[in-house]
């Protein structure tokens, strides 16, 4: 058994919480405080009812997300989030959220870990968000078709190539989620390969006339790889048990 304050001051202080810029509704830290003990870590993408309900069915009495509670913005507290707080509170189920905090971190963040999944190492940062890079650049000569195959395997899933770019590329870029509709920008920094979770369609139509590569490999899919590598880092740290709760949107 641990102390929750402990957990989540040491966390905070490992993501640079209070130093990393976001949306409001990101709320990053804890957004629901438990009984202050916990006993098993739980790591979802999101918060959902769904989540939730495994979460208590596991035990899991700190979950860690992505996406917290409050990203649709100020809201009642009737319907779903009336629903999911009250798992929370029955189940005694602390939060704790990190979005942009998560994405950026060097080494647990979402950007990091898809990157060393994908084998890519010393990359720099790059695309500047809310104060500071969002995403991961490397200069390396690959073939498209390579870098395709250990994507696949990195997601253990599908990923959706438009190939408008060279067969061997030159400079990857990688930021996770949902960051198609920043091709430009991405563009503006010579990279010819942008891999990304998902895209509007006119970002497809730019690819072609950027002459990019966009692989695209899901936001939910493209995010997980953070949630996972913090939770394992707390349970490690804090000598707990930890399980990821996945629950797959299907974008």
């Amino acid at each position: 058994m641990q102390s929750l304050d402990r957990i989540v001051e040491y966390a905070n202080r490992y993501l640079c919480i209070s130093e990393i810029g976001d949306w409001d509704n990101a709320l990053n830290g804890l957004q629901v405080q438990n009984s202050g003990r916990i006993k098993k870590i739980g790591a979802a993408v999101d918060v959902s009812t769904r989540v939730l309900g495994k979460a208590a069915k596991q035990s899991v009495d700190l979950l860690i997300v992505h996406h917290g509670l409050f990203w649709p913005g100020l809201q009642p507290i009737t319907g779903m989030l009336h629903r999911q707080l009250t798992i929370a509170f029955r189940s005694d189920i602390a939060i704790y959220s990190a979005h942009l905090p998560l994405d950026v971190h060097p080494i647990v963040g979402n950007n990091a870990q898809l990157a060393a999944l994908v084998a890519l190492k010393s990359l720099k940062p790059f695309l500047e968000e809310k104060g500071q890079p969002v995403g991961l650049k490397k200069g390396i000569s690959l073939s498209r078709e390579q870098l395709v195959a250990r994507l696949t395997r990195s997601l253990d899933g599908p990923v959706k190539s438009f190939k408008f770019g060279p067969k061997k590329t030159r400079t990857v870029g990688i930021i996770t989620g949902a960051a198609g509709s920043e091709i430009h920008r991405v563009a503006q920094e010579n990279i010819d390969t942008f891999i990304t979770g998902e895209a509007p369609h006119w970002a497809v139509v730019a690819a072609e006339e950027l002459g990019m590569n966009l692989l695209l490999g899901g936001h939910y899919a493209t995010e997980t790889f953070g949630v996972k590598a913090l939770a394992a880092h707390l349970a490690n740290k804090f000598r707990l048990p930890w399980e990821f709760l996945a629950c797959p949107t299907g974008t």
